[in-house]
């Protein structure tokens, strides 16, 4: 690798465990003697905290899909500049919990949103930043949407979508795992949160080692 930092997101439908397994990462890269960060779309910095809270919350379900997609870029804006950019010029790892693929899976895949827009308009938002690894954390749909209710125990707006609408989310990520061979990398996420976080190891030694 070079002088600059590493960039890993972790992708995946609801449930999936993205939460749980970036921490274990953040601790497995940590105690290997790296600089890491932990961080979080929608989220990461102040401003972007308040556009997830306005993005998440269950009683806004009136939010056009147009309107939550410029929510969504906002927010990255803010995070790439603020957080995720310092970061990697000081030479650190950065983990995040979702990323451009999230965009493209959620409101393109799913809500239905021109594709090719989404690229350009993520362009804009990060000044063309991509990670340079992603892990797509992929689980049925279903399962997924069970895990997310009993931690919570309630659904946030997107989790109340349709199984219909999850199914398109997770269609479109494992496409751009199929487009993007490289730089994505899908993990199995069913069984024991050990289990699952053993596999992400696996893999980030590999893609480290390469």
């Amino acid at each position: 690798m070079s002088k600059r930092g590493v960039f890993i997101s972790l992708e995946g439908i609801e449930g999936c465990g993205k939460s749980t397994q970036s921490k274990m990462l953040y601790e497995y890269l940590s105690q290997l003697g790296n600089c890491v960060i932990l961080t979080r779309e929608p989220g990461g910095t102040s401003i972007a905290e308040k556009i997830r809270d306005l993005l998440l919350d269950p009683k806004n379900d009136s939010m056009t899909d147009t309107a939550e997609l410029f929510l969504y870029l906002a927010s990255r804006a803010q995070h790439v500049e603020q957080v995720i950019v310092p970061a990697l010029n000081e030479g650190k790892i950065v983990i995040c919990e979702r990323f451009n693929d999230a965009t493209y899976a959620y409101q393109g895949f799913a809500r239905g949103l021109d594709l090719n827009l989404l690229v350009d308009l993520t362009k804009i938002a990060t000044s063309g930043l991509e990670p340079d690894f992603t892990l797509l954390l992929d689980l049925d749909v279903e399962e997924g949407l069970l895990r997310a209710e009993k931690l919570k125990n309630h659904r946030d707006r997107l989790e109340s979508e349709s199984i219909d609408f999850h199914s398109k989310v997770r269609n479109g990520y494992l496409t751009i795992a199929r487009n993007n061979p490289q730089r994505v990398k899908v993990i199995d996420a069913n069984g024991t949160i050990d289990e699952v976080h053993l596999r992400i190891r696996n893999c980030v030694d590999e893609m480290f080692s390469a």
